[in-house]
C-alpha cells in the first residue's frame, strides 16, 4: 500500500508529505509512536517516484531523485508549485532507485544515495545556531525597526541545505531563499499570473570555481567574482549573451537552474553565490555529483537530452559569407575548391535570399534552379546549408494568416511586434505554439527541401532577435519564457525532420541562440555576429570554452569575426603584419593586418567543434587573403580533414556521455591548481593541447603544460614534461600544437572526402603512458547509429610492452607497420 497523507512530527510546524515509506501498513498497526521512532531514527526507502515534501510555517521544500547523483531541490510559498513538475528543457523522469530517508534527533532531514547526501536543517533552529549579524545596542534596533523593520514573509528563509558525497565532502550549501513580490514594470508585463522574484543563496568557498552558463564574451574563463546575467542579449559589450542556465563547480557538482526568466548569478562575492530569476512561483534546481566532470556531463545528458552525431560531411569544412547572393556565386566558390584540390563539405545561403522576408521562397531572379544547384554541388561532394529566417513581413503571402491565428509573437493586446526592425523585415513566428512550430516546419519541407534538395537549416535570429520582454508567447509572458524561444525554435525544424524523414536522415541546425536541452535539436551554436578584432579573437576562446562547458558540445565561431571594425583612414597595424596582403585590397581595404588576423583565427577553427568561415566581405575563401596566406590556409584545411577519424569519435563519446570535445583545462586537469583560470588554451578530445595566437604581429607565445603527464610538440615531435610554462616558437604558419602522452591519434586522408567511408591513412601513437581511443564508423548520413548500426575499434597501447593492440572492427588494410607510428624524440624538455 502506498500512504500519501501527511503526518505530524513537530506539533503541526514540520510535516512530511507524501514520502510513502514502504511497510507503512505495519508501522501504523505498530501505533503512533512506532511510527515517529522509525522516521527519526532509521532509514527508510522511498517509494517509486515519490519526492519528499516537507511543509514547514506554510513553506514547501521537495527533494526529488533523478539518478543516484542527481537530485531537484524545489522550494516555494506554494504547494503546488513546490511538487510541480520541472520547467522547459527536461526529458528525464525521477527516478527513486537508490535513494533513503531518514531524520536524526536533532531534526535535521537526511537524504541519501550512495552519491550524495543531502541535509535539510531543522525547521526551527536552535536560538545559539540561527545566523546573526553583529550585535547593536537597544537604541540603535529601535531607531532601525522604524523605517526598516516589520515582517518579512519573503524572506530570507533559514532553510539551509548542505549536499555532501557520500564520504563527506561538501559540494554544495544553500543558506538561505527568498520569494519576494515582482518589481512594479515586471508585474506589468508579467499581467495575468502571480510571480515572484525568486532567489536562493549558497556558501562560495574561496577555493571554488565556476564554468559554464552559456555563452559571456567578456574574455572571462573561471566564472568567479563574475556577474553574469543570463539572459539572450544581442547587444552585449563583447558579443552576444546566450543563457543557459547550468554551471559546474571545481568541487565536483553541476548546478541546473530551472528558471527561464531573466536570471542574475553573482558568483563568489562576499563568501556567497547568489542565483535571483526576475519572475517564477518557486526556486527549482537540480544538483549533479559527479567523481569528475564527464560524469557530472552525463547527469545533464539524462536531465535534457542526448547530443546526437551531425551529417558526417558537417565535421570537415563550412564555406560561407555574407552573403553570396546568387545561386552562380555559390557554384563558382564550389567549383574554385574542386579546381585547387581543396576540401570543402558544405556551401551556405545566407539570409535575404527570398522575394520579401516571410515569402518562405528564394528570389528566382537570383536563384533560378535551386534543385539544379545543388545536384551539382552534391554531384561534388558538396552539402547545402540554407538560412531561413523566422520574421513575416505585413503584406507577405503568409502574414495574415499567421496573425489571425495569434501566430506571431506579439504584445499583449494581441499586436504583432517588430521591435526595432523595418517594416520590411517584421515579427517572429511563435514557434513555442505546437500548431505554428509545425506549420514552420511544414512550409520549409514542402517549399525548400523537397523540390530543392537542400540538406541543412540555419536558424538564425533564435533570440528571438525581437526582444519578448513585453511581448507574449502561446505558453505565457516573453517576461517569465523570456531565455526559452531556441529550444522551441530549433525542436520545431529538429522534431519535424524526424518525424518526416525518420532515421533517414540527420539533422544539422545552425542557430544563434541556446537554451537547456536546445542541443538535443541536432543543432550547432555560433557566436553571433562579433566583430573582426584581435581582441574579439582573444576573447572568442574563453567564451567559447564556457559555452561548451555547459553541456552543449557544438559551437563555432564567424572565422575572423563577422562585423568590421571602422577602419580609420591613417590605420596601421601595432605590428608588421606577418602576412602581406597588398595584393588583396579589395578584399580587405586598408585593415592591412587582417590577413594575419584570418589566418590566426583559422588555425584555431581547425580545433573547434565545428569549423565555419563568415562574415560581411567581398571575399572570404581561403585564397581571397593574399598569395602568402593562402598556402598556410590549405595547410590547415587539409589538417581538419585529415583529424576526421579522430574528431567523428571524439563526437561519438559527446553523444555517449554528454561531455564536449572542446574541453577546458580543468576538466581533464582537476588536481591541477594551475589551470583553473587558463582562457587561451583547452583540450581538444583527449589528445591535443590547443594553444591559439591571439596577438598581432607575434612568433613566439607562452603555454603551460599541465601537470601529471608528459607533452609532445605536434610539430616537431619533441617530448616536454608537464606542469611547467614554455616559450613556443609560433611563427605564421604554426599553431602551438601538443599531445599528451599516451595518446593514439588515427588519421585520414587530406582529400576532402567527409561523406565517403571513412580511411585510415596513420596512426600516431605518443608514448609515455597507456593510451586507449575507440575509433568509431557508420554511414554518417542516418540515424541507424542510435540502434547499433556501427563498428568500433578499440585500439590500447600498453607503455610498458611498447606495443598498440587493437579489437573490434578492422580499421584499416594491411599490416599494422604500414600505419601505425610510435613518436620519438631525441631531445627531453627540463
Amino acid at each position: 500500500m502506498q500512504i500519501a497523507r501527511m503526518v505530524n512530527v513537530r506539533n503541526g510546524s514540520d510535516r512530511i508529505t507524501g514520502t510513502r515509506f514502504r511497510g507503512m501498513r505495519r508501522l501504523m498497526a505498530s501505533g503512533l509512536a512506532a511510527l515517529l521512532l522509525a522516521v527519526s531514527l532509521s532509514s527508510a526507502a522511498i517509494a517509486q517516484n515519490a519526492p519528499l515534501v516537507l511543509q514547514r510555517h506554510g513553506r514547501t521544500i521537495s527533494l526529488e531523485p533523478y539518478a543516484p547523483n542527481i537530485l531537484r531541490v524545489t522550494i516555494s510559498i506554494d504547494r503546488t508549485a513546490a511538487t510541480a513538475a520541472p520547467g522547459y528543457g527536461f526529458v528525464a523522469k525521477p527516478s527513486e532507485q537508490g535513494w533513503s530517508y531518514t531524520r536524526d534527533v536533532t531534526g535535521e532531514e537526511i537524504f541519501r544515495s550512495a552519491k550524495m547526501i543531502v541535509r535539510v536543517g531543522p525547521a526551527e533552529l536552535a536560538k545559539d545556531q540561527v545566523p546573526q549579524r553583529m550585535p547593536l545596542d537597544v537604541l540603535n534596533n529601535q531607531l532601525r525597526e522604524k523605517y526598516f523593520g516589520g515582517p518579512h514573509k519573503e524572506g530570507p528563509h533559514d532553510d539551509a541545505l548542505q549536499v555532501t558525497t557520500a564520504d563527506g565532502k561538501t559540494l554544495l550549501h544553500m543558506r538561505t531563499w527568498t520569494m519576494a513580490p515582482e518589481r512594479p514594470d515586471v508585474a506589468h508585463a508579467d499581467a495575468g499570473a502571480t510571480g515572484y522574484r525568486v532567489a536562493a543563496t549558497f556558501d562560495s568557498p574561496a577555493n571554488e570555481h565556476y564554468y559554464g552558463l552559456g555563452q559571456q564574451q567578456k574574455g572571462w574563463m573561471d566564472l568567479r567574482d563574475h556577474e553574469i546575467r543570463c539572459w539572450h542579449d544581442y547587444g552585449a559589450v563583447g558579443g552576444e549573451n546566450v543563457c543557459v542556465p547550468f554551471m559546474v563547480s571545481s568541487l565536483g557538482y553541476g548546478l541546473v537552474w530551472d528558471n527561464p526568466s531573466k536570471t542574475t548569478i553573482d558568483l563568489g562575492f562576499n563568501g556567497q553565490n547568489v542565483w535571483s530569476s526576475e519572475v517564477g512561483d518557486r526556486i527549482s534546481y537540480f544538483i549533479i555529483a559527479g567523481d569528475n566532470t564527464d560524469e557530472i556531463y552525463t547527469g545533464y545528458r539524462l536531465l535534457t537530452g542526448a547530443t546526437h552525431m551531425l551529417p558526417r560531411t558537417v565535421y570537415g569544412y563550412i564555406q560561407s559569407k555574407a552573403i553570396y547572393p546568387t545561386q552562380a556565386q555559390v557554384l563558382a566558390v564550389a567549383n574554385e575548391y574542386k579546381k585547387k584540390h581543396l576540401p570543402l563539405g558544405v556551401m551556405v545561403v545566407d539570409f535575404l535570399n527570398m522575394t520579401e522576408q516571410g515569402n518562405l521562397d528564394l528570389d528566382p531572379a537570383r536563384w533560378p534552379d535551386p534543385a539544379a544547384m545543388n545536384r551539382q554541388l552534391h554531384a561534388m561532394g558538396v552539402d547545402t546549408l540554407l538560412s531561413v529566417w523566422p520574421h513575416f513581413s505585413k503584406g507577405t503571402l503568409f502574414y495574415d494568416m499567421l496573425a489571425s491565428k495569434g501566430w506571431l509573437v506579439h504584445t499583449p493586446d494581441g499586436k504583432p511586434d517588430s521591435g526595432w526592425y523595418k517594416a520590411v523585415i517584421g515579427p517572429n513566428i511563435d514557434t513555442t505554439n505546437p500548431a505554428a512550430a509545425k506549420w514552420f516546419w511544414e512550409k520549409i519541407r514542402d517549399r525548400y527541401i523537397k523540390p530543392y534538395g537542400f540538406d541543412y537549416l540555419w536558424l538564425d535570429e533564435t533570440e528571438p532577435d525581437v526582444d519578448p520582454a513585453k511581448d507574449v508567447f502561446w505558453i505565457g509572458s516573453g517576461t517569465r519564457f523570456y531565455n526559452v524561444y531556441p529550444l522551441f525554435h530549433t525542436a520545431s525544424v529538429y522534431e519535424g525532420f524526424r518525424r518526416d524523414f525518420g532515421d533517414s536522415r540527420r539533422v544539422f541546425i545552425l542557430a544563434r541562440a541556446a537554451y537547456l536541452g536546445a542541443q538535443r535539436n541536432g543543432t550547432v551554436f555560433w557566436s553571433s555576429d562579433i566583430v573582426s578584432t584581435w581582441d574579439m579573437l582573444k576573447r572568442s576562446i574563453p567564451a567559447g570554452l564556457n559555452f561548451t562547458a555547459t553541456g552543449l558540445p557544438y559551437w563555432d565561431t564567424d572565422i575572423a569575426g563577422f562585423f568590421s571594425p571602422v577602419i580609420p583612414a591613417d590605420y596601421h597595424a601595432a605590428h608588421k603584419p606577418l602576412v602581406d596582403g597588398s595584393d588583396v585590397r579589395g578584399t580587405i581595404g586598408n585593415y592591412e593586418d587582417y590577413p594575419e588576423l584570418f589566418v590566426r583565427w583559422f588555425e584555431w577553427g581547425v580545433f573547434q567543434p565545428i569549423m565555419r568561415a563568415h562574415g560581411e566581405r567581398n571575399h572570404n575563401e581561403i585564397w581571397s587573403y593574399g598569395k602568402q596566406a593562402e598556402p598556410i590556409l590549405a595547410k590547415y584545411l587539409k589538417l581538419r580533414y585529415q583529424l576526421l577519424p579522430y574528431t567523428y569519435s571524439v563526437a561519438y563519446r559527446s553523444y555517449q556521455t554528454g561531455a564536449p570535445y572542446m574541453r577546458a583545462l580543468f576538466m581533464d586537469f582537476p588536481s591541477d591548481p594551475k589551470v583553473a583560470d587558463i582562457p587561451d588554451e583547452y583540450m581538444y578530445g583527449s589528445a591535443f593541447l590547443v594553444a591559439p595566437v591571439t596577438e598581432q604581429g607575434a612568433t613566439h607565445r607562452t603555454v603551460y603544460l599541465p601537470a601529471g603527464c608528459d607533452w609532445y610538440n605536434y610539430w616537431t615531435n619533441q617530448r616536454l614534461h608537464g606542469g611547467q610554462t614554455i616559450d613556443v616558437e609560433a611563427p605564421i604558419d604554426t599553431l602551438p600544437l601538443f599531445v599528451k602522452a599516451g595518446s593514439i591519434v588515427p588519421l585520414g586522408p587530406d582529400d576532402g572526402s567527409a561523406g565517403q567511408t571513412q580511411k585510415i591513412v596513420s596512426v600516431k601513437v605518443y608514448p609515455g603512458a597507456d593510451g586507449h581511443f575507440a575509433l568509431f564508423q557508420d554511414d554518417g548520413k542516418t540515424y541507424r547509429y542510435e540502434r547499433g548500426n556501427y563498428s568500433l575499434t578499440k585500439l590500447t597501447w600498453s607503455d610498458a610492452a611498447h606495443r598498440l593492440t587493437h579489437e573490434g572492427a578492422p580499421a584499416w588494410r594491411g599490416p599494422d607497420a604500414s600505419v601505425v607510428t610510435v613518436i620519438g624524440s631525441s631531445a627531453s624538455g627540463p
